[in-house]
């Protein structure tokens, strides 16, 4: 096992949300597909509680409303709670206006649940990009101190080439500061590779993202893992979609929670939160903003 902590992340959202499948799931239609979040959330919970490892869930805003007491659970494991936005919709096809209510809304139907203030934000699809940008300055209004959005690569969805690969301290437009945790790379002349998890944990071999990972604690970073708790479900239904988005989302489904048994083992992981403090990039008191202790805590 690797000495440096690294940042394990689970964006806690159902396989029906995800944009690769949006052509044939409308949002309007969510209430009525198969809920399967609770359960595979919770087998990934029972994972890490063997593992005796910690991770921060980014959890959607739609399924905290509709799954109050997995978010309780999820917090009572002693694993941290961040938010992914309310209804994982791309934010550079939002509107500023429209992103900040489903930004206000969603911290605060998972600080109502948790009794704690929610401080960490990653975007659906890590869709902060140089076209959205802008919503940098609204986490930063809406009292979120830090963020892992940004993925500094070439992708058809995401990407922002060229951002820091590193945990860093990042000022908006307007001047306000966050703590920024990229999503991993691994740098190759001319090329900059995904391999912080997810679609990629499931398509290059487990001994790849092994060594990619490994070389990343070797240069002295830590590096953040990301995964979703329907890639560890080859049981979800199949939808109708283009070959593309069918390969990207039902690609080595059934291998996935073997692998992740494997990295847990062979990395040492905790929360997002505890990784960006242990890099200076937070303040030891920066889970509870002066803003929510003046109000008393949570209404």
């Amino acid at each position: 096992m690797s000495a440096i902590e690294n940042a394990l992340t689970i964006d806690v959202e159902d396989y029906f949300q995800v944009a690769a499948l949006a052509e044939a799931v409308r949002r309007e239609d969510w209430h009525s597909m198969e809920y399967r979040v609770e359960a595979n959330t919770q087998r990934i919970l029972s994972l890490l509680d063997r593992h005796k490892a910690r991770a921060t869930f980014f959890t959607l805003g739609w399924v905290a409303e509709k799954s109050p007491e997995l978010v309780r659970e999820i917090q009572k494991a002693g694993h941290e709670v961040a938010s992914h936005g309310y209804s994982h919709q791309l934010i550079y096809n939002q509107t500023p206006e429209v992103f900040r209510e489903e930004t206000r809304r969603s911290k605060q139907i998972l600080e109502d649940i948790i009794g704690e203030p929610v401080t960490g934000y990653r975007a659906a699809s890590y869709s902060i990009t140089n076209q959205s940008r802008w919503a940098l300055d609204i986490l930063a209004e809406e009292g979120f101190t830090w963020d892992s959005s940004i993925f500094p690569v070439h992708h058809d969805r995401y990407g922002m080439p060229g951002a820091p690969r590193w945990p860093h301290r990042l000022k908006t437009d307007k001047g306000h500061e966050l703590a920024e945790f990229p999503l991993s790379t691994l740098k190759f002349p001319g090329y900059t590779l995904p391999i912080a998890g997810g679609g990629y944990f499931r398509l290059f071999p487990y001994w790849f993202s092994r060594w990619g990972l490994g070389s990343i604690n070797r240069q002295g970073q830590p590096f953040v893992f990301y995964l979703h708790p329907w890639e560890v479900d080859p049981g979800q239904p199949r939808l109708d979609v283009k070959w593309f988005s069918r390969f990207r989302h039902y690609n080595n489904l059934d291998v996935c929670e073997a692998r992740l048994s494997k990295l847990l083992g062979d990395f040492s992981f905790t929360t997002m939160s505890d990784v960006l403090r242990n890099q200076g990039l937070l303040q030891a008191d920066s889970v509870q903003p002066a803003s929510f202790r003046a109000a008393g805590g949570l209404a």
